[in-house]
């Protein structure tokens, strides 16, 4: 019987989340995924990553299914996040500023956190809507590029095909609208200042497992 079950994969490198807590890792999950574990009897769940487009996707009544066999369930980071923001008032728990952002109505599509990645080793091939999004309102808050680069480069990341999205084509689709000197000091902030949001917000979300489980 399975103690804690945790859904991962492009979200955070798993040799760092087992560092953090001990658990059984499974890969992004599917549609019946979060059913069968706590079928398993899985005490505690956190749901990091999920299917988007490949498969089905993970259903409400699956999460409501496992918090009524006295599962705790934790969202985080990607579809946990989503799913989290969708079913917290039914006991789910979200954890992370991609949450909040989906609580707060900040962000509303699937679209901000999917991405492509390798199906054996979980590397992402491209870069999700959110961290682009917050990556540029934080170069923008420290002055590193002026509001109006800022809104064009999000429209060009935006408009992109979610498998498409990275840094340098969102800077190349921008080129006939932004300043090169505009897009050289984002470039320069990307290089040395640069946030992985989906990554810490798994982070988080595994230290809060640690305290479940500590307490439990």
């Amino acid at each position: 019987m399975p103690e804690i079950v945790v859904f991962l994969g492009p979200s955070l490198v798993r040799a760092k989340a087992e560092k953090i807590q001990e658990a059984d890792y499974r890969p992004p999950a599917k549609r019946g995924d979060l059913y069968n574990a706590a079928r398993e009897g899985a005490r505690i769940i956190l749901l990091i990553d999920g299917v988007f487009f490949q498969e089905c996707s993970v259903a409400h009544k699956e999460v409501l299914y496992a918090l009524e066999a006295g599962a705790r369930v934790l969202g985080a980071s990607s579809m946990g996040a989503l799913r989290a923001s969708e079913l917290d008032v039914y006991g789910m728990e979200g954890i992370g500023l991609i949450y909040q952002a989906y609580k707060s109505g900040h962000l509303v599509s699937d679209d901000e956190v999917a991405l492509t990645f390798d199906p054996f080793t979980w590397e992402p091939r491209s870069e999700p809507l959110v961290n682009i999004r917050f990556n540029l309102d934080l170069a923008w808050q420290k002055g590193a590029i002026i509001t109006s680069c800022r809104d064009t480069l999000f429209r060009c990341a935006e408009s992109l095909y979610f498998p498409d999205r990275t840094y340098e084509r969102m800077m190349t689709e921008a080129k006939a609208h932004v300043p090169e000197k505009e897009l050289q000091r984002f470039r320069e902030f990307l290089a040395a200042e640069k946030r992985d949001f989906k990554m810490e917000d798994a982070l988080m979300a595994l230290q809060r497992v640690k305290e479940i489980a500590n307490v439990g």
